[in-house]
């Protein structure tokens, strides 16, 4: 049965970051996950790839048609939620549209910072955890190549990621928001991965009076702060230390919330009140959401500091139209990619029914030459029989055929087999 590129999942357009937390995978889940969809599928299901970052959770499969109706079920059960809970958040896509989202998913054009460069990293370390876990065939293979390779030509013929306000950027934004000049806060940095390495490259140009990188791996905490002659601190001490802080940023890999509101209260209450900013980047959020209750904390989400950004976005839109006309033609092209390929199978089998009416006609032809028949008659017996089937079916089907269907055959069957007119 033919296989159709279907796409399914939920972003930051569809979702609020408390269900986008709930269906997050981190990367160790992505092999378990891909296991687990095609063992509940089957053969139906022939490849998958999953794409989780702090703004989406995406399946892209190679499947067949019927199993769209039980993907989300699927989702929602290996995320241990109920069906009904997911599927108001949840998009689904098939054939050219999923093809089209991938492409613009990749070239930033569906990101919360539009044109941002870090979805395409994301969307390539989820093909290769994909090809790790052998569900990469050749379709879902040749989508992505294509859509790294449309990625590239968007960001090259666009302006689509020029003067981009990025998350991080955003953060200091939100925190002068706050207190103005940076020069006199203290910032702590939670985590120590891309993200974090991204803010504390923005704060560090503000030049505040102090910068901390808290890590559950010390060496890596080690490595971020000697970039910009920070310092480190054990994740153990922040009930402790907390209150020290002026800005705090986390953006960490924990399922549970790392800073819950009593912790945040504690803090608060030593500050005297001063005013604290908290950037939560994670998804799922390393800050419980409670503590935007607290009067002196400001707490921005990822969806917070998306909503500024677009802000920001909106003046870039003649480089989203260039971009989604260049999309529009690179999709045409994949999909008559995809209609060649489902040709295939059938010049295949044409090929080897020729292949088999041959070899019977010459081992017939072998068998009379061996026992001394004339060779011109053998040959000539040959060729009649050679035609005669291959011309049976279209004269069978002519045959029986009537009104519009003998039309419609007797206008083909000349393009089918063109035949050389005597008198010409």
């Amino acid at each position: 049965m033919s296989l159709d590129v279907l796409t399914f999942g939920l972003n930051h357009h569809s979702a609020p970051v408390s269900v986008r937390e709930r269906v997050s995978m981190p990367e160790q889940l992505l092999r378990p996950a891909l296991d687990g969809l095609r063992s509940a599928f089957g053969a139906r299901v022939q490849e998958a790839t999953i794409l989780s970052t702090c703004n989406r959770t995406e399946i892209y499969c190679a499947a067949q048609p019927e199993v769209a109706e039980h993907i989300p079920s699927w989702l929602a059960e290996f995320n241990s939620l109920e069906a009904n809970e997911l599927r108001p958040h949840l998009y689904q896509y098939n054939k050219d549209l999923a093809v089209r989202h991938a492409f613009r998913v990749a070239s930033g054009l569906d990101s919360m910072v539009l044109g941002e460069p870090q979805i395409l990293g994301q969307m390539k370390t989820a093909v290769r955890a994909a090809s790790d876990a052998g569900s990469l065939g050749t379709l879902l293979h040749q989508l992505f190549q294509k859509t790294f390779s449309v990625a590239k030509e968007v960001r090259t013929q666009t302006a689509i990621g020029a003067q981009s306000v990025s998350m991080a950027a955003a953060s200091v934004r939100l925190a002068q928001r706050v207190f103005g000049d940076l020069s006199k806060t203290r910032v702590l940095f939670i985590g120590a991965g891309e993200m974090i390495e991204l803010c504390s490259t923005h704060f560090a140009a503000q030049k505040p009076s102090c910068m901390v990188v808290a890590n559950r791996t010390r060496e890596r905490a080690e490595t971020l702060a000697s970039q910009f002659d920070g310092k480190t601190m054990k994740l153990a001490d922040l009930p402790e230390r907390l209150a020290e802080f002026d800005i705090v940023v986390s953006c960490t890999a924990s399922s549970l919330p790392i800073l819950g509101l009593g912790l945040v209260q504690k803090a608060s209450r030593a500050r005297r009140h001063m005013p604290m900013v908290m950037i939560d980047l994670a998804v799922p959020r390393d800050i419980e959401p409670e503590v935007s209750q607290l009067d002196d904390v400001y707490l921005y989400s990822v969806d917070d500091l998306g909503r500024y950004v677009q802000m920001a976005s909106d003046s870039r839109q003649a480089a989203v139209v260039q971009a989604e006309a260049i999309i529009d033609s690179r999709v045409q092209n994949f999909m008559h990619w995809m209609d060649s390929r489902a040709v295939v199978p059938v010049i295949r089998n044409l090929n080897q029914g020729a292949d088999a009416v041959v070899q019977t006609e010459l081992d017939r032809a072998r068998r009379l030459l061996a026992k001394g028949e004339n060779a011109d008659l053998v040959l000539e017996q040959f060729a009649r029989s050679l035609t005669q089937k291959y011309l049976h079916a279209p004269m069978v089907a002519l045959n029986r055929s009537q009104g519009d269907d003998r039309a419609a055959l007797m206008d083909m069957l000349p393009r089918l087999f063109p035949y050389q007119d005597s008198s010409h």
